[in-house]
């Protein structure tokens, strides 16, 4: 895997712009990504309160270090054509979405993976020791929210009954009124950045290992998910059935998620935020 990665850097650093380098040397990582059967689960609609509350959290950490990390190189000749804090910024929205589900003491109620903390701590290593790298980060992110972002936003409207775009204020960018023409804009002016080419394949990489900090991620939950007893497999199962049920129905339901053990619904809303993130980076291109 290791050689093949490398030789689609190689080949990628052939192409003259960098967006199309990135898309090139993340060719795999895309694969990957588009064929878990955890993405398709929740492109059909199956996100779960929890779910997203969980992923509320984890974007708030990872968001924290990555535009702190913009904030501090914002001169840096490699980020200051692609830093566009009043049009992207998530940070706040996303802290306006945690109060609203869990009150003005959310950041005491936050329940973050390790592995997000992680992800987290490599933005800042990124930031301290090469801002260059930035990029890579910033275009699969802020990208991806634009695009998949906004089908995610109407999958969890849809699944949750928000409404008044209450919870929801992560999916929405007031500062771009056309999505599609921003991001002709960003990447413009992405490949309008002079790297030289150890810098370059430098960011290719990163942009590769941005992907695999959430497939590690992933490998890290289905690990922890085997470990669950069969009982509470089927336990989820029939829940699945009571939710597509009658009212009378959706009460037993609630009961019996109630009756579930703590650590099985953590792991399976874990894997559901990640889930999310992948489909949002998958979509950045």
């Amino acid at each position: 895997m290791e050689t093949v990665e490398k030789s689609q850097m190689q080949t990628a650093t052939v192409d003259s712009e960098l967006s199309e380098q990135i898309k090139a040397a993340t060719k795999d990582s895309h694969v990957r990504a588009e064929n878990t059967e955890l993405m398709l689960s929740y492109q059909r609609g199956r996100v779960s309160l929890q779910q997203y509350q969980l992923l509320l959290c984890s974007l708030y950490k990872i968001y924290e270090a990555l535009e702190e990390a913009l904030d501090t190189n914002a001169s840096h000749e490699a980020v200051a054509p692609i830093y566009f804090p009043q049009e992207l910024s998530r940070l706040e929205s996303i802290g306006k979405d945690l109060e609203y589900f869990y009150g003005r003491s959310w950041r005491e109620k936050m329940t973050v993976p390790a592995a997000t903390l992680r992800y987290a701590q490599r933005l800042r290593e990124v930031g301290r020791d090469h801002p260059e790298y930035l990029v890579a980060h910033a275009y699969t992110r802020y990208l991806g929210d634009l695009s998949g972002g906004q089908v995610l936003g109407r999958i969890t409207q849809k699944s949750l009954g928000l409404k008044s775009g209450e919870g929801l204020s992560f999916f929405s960018f007031p500062g771009v009124s056309s999505p599609n023409l921003f991001k002709q804009l960003y990447r413009s002016r992405m490949n309008s950045i002079e790297l030289t080419e150890e810098q370059r394949s430098g960011v290719l990489q990163e942009a590769v290992t941005a992907f695999e900090l959430n497939v590690q991620v992933f490998n890290e939950l289905q690990d922890s998910l085997s470990c669950v007893p069969d009982t509470e497999n089927e336990m989820r199962q029939r829940h699945t059935q009571h939710k597509q049920s009658t009212a009378a129905d959706d009460k037993a339901c609630e009961a019996l998620q109630s009756s579930s053990s703590l650590m099985p619904r953590f792991l399976r809303t874990l894997l559901g935020v990640f889930v999310v993130l992948a489909v949002g980076a998958v979509y950045a291109f």
